[in-house]
């Protein structure tokens, strides 16, 4: 499953006087690699300590998301070793270990996006086409659950990334990494399209027809609650959000690499190529994996512009980060919370409580339950209460 990175090593004995695509390789891996790390890890990184800071507010999409940053954040920090390699014309010199991990990460990364993208998108169906049956099905505890399942899948049937490391080229005298050591034919050629059949079905068909299953379910149901109240258009918009997101991650940066690579594998077997076809291969594996790998700057806006209640949690971690920076005087903050409430913060206890409506109950601002205080005090702006102060 390293075929992705088949390019120069791979080809050059077909034909030996085709023109090397060395420069070109080196130049667009360095410079998209570099940008991808940049955004990725500006986006990523902002995403995690938001969700981080509000974690009382998890709910099980609020774990998929969290895991889904964690992913693309591991992947990212191996990228700047490929850098490095690129911008050395393909010399490595960070040692076997950082080589394979490299290696690992890449691919590891790709395919938890794929299912824990998945995996949004079938909770997202349950909340918005079975509604009351959502509150029975998903829960933090299974989405905890379904992730760890994902990670030890997908770390386990990457691990064939993990037995390529470093090795000599005798040609160039050069430490090589991303590439293998000698040009696979016969069996490891059938070893290689077999496992590119697996990842491919498991890892891209079969999770690409649930999310398409799901998409089409949730706009069959939005569609036929076209009569609904307001708050029900909020949650559409959100749905429909998400599916533009994750139909274009999909599309543009997992469609593109899965078909290139069992392409570039049919192409492997031939015996007779031209070098115009052999140049037109090993550029397009450069570009579609530059593509697979830039899946890690959609997810950011997957978290902001589809995300459940992200921009709320985004709104909540602003106006603590700036409660914490003034001083107690200053603001007037009451003492904080228990620590058993998951919601409220001081400064939202003290705008429910201290001004209040005159319809509020009492009960819910000085009598409340930890979890009551929020639904009972927003209700309150919108249905008059008749309780007596």
């Amino acid at each position: 499953m390293h075929l992705a990175e088949f390019d120069n090593v791979t080809l050059r004995d077909n034909t030996t006087n085709c023109l090397s695509i060395d420069d070109f390789r080196n130049q667009v891996y360095s410079t998209v690699y570099s940008i991808i790390t940049v955004f990725g890890l500006a986006g990523n990184g902002f995403a995690l300590l938001v969700l981080v800071k509000t974690f009382r507010q998890r709910s099980a999409f609020h774990i998929y998301m969290l895991n889904l940053a964690v992913s693309d954040l591991l992947c990212v920090s191996t990228l700047p070793l490929r850098v490095l390699y690129y911008v050395n014309k393909g010399q490595w010199n960070l040692g076997d270990f950082l080589c394979r991990v490299s290696s690992y990460a890449l691919y590891v990364n790709l395919y938890c996006s794929v299912f824990f993208m998945t995996a949004m998108s079938v909770t997202r169906f349950l909340a918005i086409v079975f509604p009351v049956q959502n509150l029975r099905l998903v829960s933090e505890r299974r989405a905890r659950l379904v992730c760890v399942c994902i990670w030890v899948f997908i770390c386990t049937v990457s691990s064939p990334f993990l037995m390529t490391g470093q090795h000599l080229d005798p040609a160039t005298n050069k430490t090589k990494c991303f590439e293998p050591p000698e040009r696979r034919t016969g069996g490891g050629l059938s070893k290689l399209i077999m496992l590119n059949y697996f990842s491919l079905v498991v890892g891209f068909v079969l999770p690409f027809l649930v999310i398409l299953l799901c998409y089409a379910g949730i706009i069959r149901a939005l569609l036929s609650r076209q009569h609904t109240a307001q708050r029900q258009k909020g949650a559409g918009s959100k749905a429909i959000r998400m599916i533009v997101i994750v139909m274009l991650a999909f599309l543009l940066c997992f469609m593109p690499y899965h078909i290139q690579r069992s392409v570039h594998l049919s192409f492997l077997s031939q015996t007779a190529t031209s070098c115009s076809e052999l140049v037109y291969m090993q550029k397009s594996v450069v570009v579609t994996l530059c593509l697979a790998a830039s899946n890690s700057c959609f997810d950011p806006l997957l978290y902001f512009f589809s995300g459940e209640g992200f921009r709320r949690r985004l709104s909540t971690f602003r106006s603590t980060s700036r409660t914490q920076r003034q001083p107690a005087t200053e603001t007037g903050a009451q003492p904080p919370l228990g620590r058993g409430t998951r919601f409220e913060s001081s400064t939202l206890f003290q705008s429910c409580c201290f001004n209040r409506p005159a319809t509020l109950s009492r009960s819910c601002c000085f009598n409340r339950p930890a979890t009551l205080s929020r639904s009972c005090c927003f209700n309150s702006l919108s249905q008059p209460m008749n309780a007596q102060l």
